[in-house]
């Protein structure tokens, strides 16, 4: 059984993710009843559109947002996370797809980057800040290695804000999670499925959307846009590294 670690959030996740790599994509969608990738594509967009040099997708696991933002722009893409098990599935899926001169993975920490400052043209993170200990100094770190006027973009899980919405949600979070994962991924899907719904109302009790939205500023990005999708379920944010 996974218990939490507020003091250990970084060990935290290693154990959370460790055993999902070789069906994570695929529950992924099917947790999220389809909408996975429907943002995730509505994340790179922004990126997209900015035709960058360079990106460095953070928390990149299996790879499957360095696969798009290699696909839809001729920028060279960096992934790195925390979880070796889901970097060597990722480098599965880059070879797989013929990539692996366009797209390099490396381990290490979102909260202690290992590239210089300004280094990269753009930079997505994904289901990343309920998974760290300071979502604020994150944000720094993230903002620190992209130039200035690059790009920044991320996709959340979110807390739809309706009551019908919300009931609903509340409801498939606690019960359908849990009981889907266990049938489609077993004892490791269960496990994700009994923690998300919590974890994301408690991030969100902590961390509401004014304050992440202040904390990106404070970090250094401006014109910060956020969409809310698939009735309040998912969050797409995006904005620019402040000039100077």
């Amino acid at each position: 059984m996974l218990t939490r670690s507020r003091q250990d959030p970084t060990r935290f996740a290693q154990q959370l993710f460790q055993g999902l790599p070789r069906r994570y994509d695929l529950l992924a969608e099917a947790l999220s009843f389809g909408q996975n990738g429907r943002w995730r594509r509505a994340m790179v967009d922004p990126i997209a559109n900015g035709d960058p040099g360079t990106v460095l997708d953070v928390a990149t696991g299996t790879a499957g947002v360095a696969l798009q933002l290699a696909r839809r722009t001729t920028a060279r893409v960096t992934g790195i996370d925390l979880t070796e098990a889901m970097l060597r599935q990722g480098q599965a899926a880059v070879v797989e797809d013929g990539s692996q001169d366009r797209i390099a993975l490396v381990n290490g920490q979102a909260e202690a980057l290992p590239f210089p400052d300004a280094s990269f043209d753009a930079l997505t993170f994904t289901y990343l800040l309920r998974y760290v200990a300071d979502p604020a100094a994150t944000l720094a770190e993230l903002a620190r290695v992209v130039r200035p006027g690059g790009i920044v973009a991320s996709l959340e899980f979110h807390v739809p804000a309706a009551r019908a919405w919300h009931g609903a949600w509340w409801l498939y979070t606690r019960l359908g999670l849990p009981v889907l994962g266990a049938v489609t991924g077993g004892r490791e899907w269960y496990d994700v499925g009994r923690f998300l719904g919590p974890s994301i109302s408690t991030h969100y009790r902590r961390y509401p959307l004014d304050w992440t939205v202040d904390a990106w500023r404070q970090a250094g990005i401006t014109d910060v846009e956020v969409r809310l999708m698939s009735l309040g379920g998912g969050l797409v944010m995006w904005g620019r590294r402040a000039d100077g």
